[in-house]
Formats: C-alpha cells, structure tokens, sequence
C-alpha cells in the first residue's frame, strides 16, 4: 500500500477533535431535534434578484432550512477519514498489512449489513439504515484496525517478555 496517501500521524488527533463533537451533535439532532439557529438558511423574498437562484438549487426548500445535520455529518466523515488514513507512528508492512486487511473486512461487514437491511426493513425506516450506513465503512474500518494494532503490540509484547 502506498503510504504516501496517508495523513500526517498528527491527523488522527485532529480527526478525534472534528468526530467526537460531530458525532454529539449527530446524535442530538436526530433523537433530540436539536439545531443551530445561525445554521438555518433563510428562504429570500420572491421579488430578490437571487430568488432565481435560490429556487434553482434549493427548489424542494420551502421557507427555511436548517443545515446542522449535514454539518454533522460532514465532521463525521471528515473525523473519520483523519483517524482511519492518519499514518502510524512507525508505518511498516506489518501495519499495511492490517490496514488493507481491516479495510477489505469493513468494505464486507459494511455490505454484508446493508444487503440484512435491504430484505429486512422497509419503508420510512430504511431512510435511518441508509444514513448510518455511510459511517458504517470508516466506523467499521477504524475499529477493526485499532483492535488488530492493539492485538498486534500484545503479541509482540509477550513475544518481547515485557
């Protein structure tokens, strides 16, 4: 794997900062109905020159729309795409290996879940299954990594006699 497509190692910091919050903020607004006021796009009056413009791309918003779950959402993609292709401390063929493993198990839980769901919900509730599963890959991915890298320093720590 090429290592060159990987963030600095500092990113993953930055990712946990963007994705923790984001995540909370996912979380309240789907289950809580919580929004950010300053987040909320005003629909202009009919006779403003951009009410063309408006209407060209927002033509399914009638009135006000309020953008906090696609900020939401774009932290937690953005969170988690740091913390799954930050590069590591000491970025070997070991760690590639595990990566490119772990990415290849997601990519297969990830579809494996989507294609349950398909046959086994239906309806407005797929919606939800639909908007989880764009996290699920990375969340999948960065789990399943840091318990293959935490396996990984046990073994070698046992082999080490540490």
């Amino acid at each position: 794997m090429n290592t060159n497509l990987l963030f600095p190692h500092r990113y993953r910091l930055i990712g946990w900062l963007i994705f923790l919050p984001s995540a909370v903020l996912g979380l309240f607004y789907t289950y809580a109905e919580f929004k950010f006021a300053f987040l909320t796009l005003q629909a202009p009056d009919k006779k403003s020159s951009v009410y063309g413009l408006y209407q060209f791309f927002f033509d399914n918003l009638f009135g006000n729309t309020n953008f906090t779950d696609e900020v939401a959402a774009i932290g937690i993609i953005t969170g988690l795409l740091f913390i799954a292709f930050a590069r590591e401390k000491h970025e070997d063929e070991m760690i590639q290996h595990l990566r490119l493993e772990s990415l290849q198990w997601s990519v297969y839980a990830n579809y494996i879940i989507l294609s349950l769901a398909i046959i086994l919900i239906h309806g407005s509730p797929f919606l939800s299954v639909m908007i989880y599963n764009m996290f699920t890959i990375l969340l999948v991915f960065v789990i399943r990594f840091r318990l293959l890298l935490y396996k990984n320093s046990r073994e070698l720590e046992k082999e080490v006699g540490v």
